[in-house]
């Protein structure tokens, strides 16, 4: 079985700790994750592992394979502190 992963465009989201009204970010969020033989099994497998996303406002989902069927084991994570502390702004 191959892995999947499905996201969706639909929507946005608030960066963390703003005090912001109006949704700061335009992003992809994670519906979830599966196995399957090919893309419409693993929805199929997607919607009965999580029969509640039939009642949510979200419409289209976009499926992509991971390469790893054991995927967290070759995950890197990343910290955009560690990129602030030495970035120097190229504004006037």
């Amino acid at each position: 079985m191959k892995s999947y992963i499905f996201i969706t465009d639909e929507g946005i989201t608030f960066q963390p700790n703003t005090e912001s009204p109006e949704p700061d970010v335009d992003n992809c969020q994670v519906i979830g994750f599966t196995k399957g033989k090919n893309p419409e099994e693993a929805f199929g497998n997607l919607i009965r592992e999580n029969d509640y996303l039939l009642k949510t406002n979200f419409n289209e989902l976009i499926c992509f394979e991971l390469k790893h069927s054991d995927y967290y084991k070759f995950a890197k994570s990343f910290n955009l502190n560690n990129k602030r502390r030495g970035y120097k702004s190229n504004k006037l």
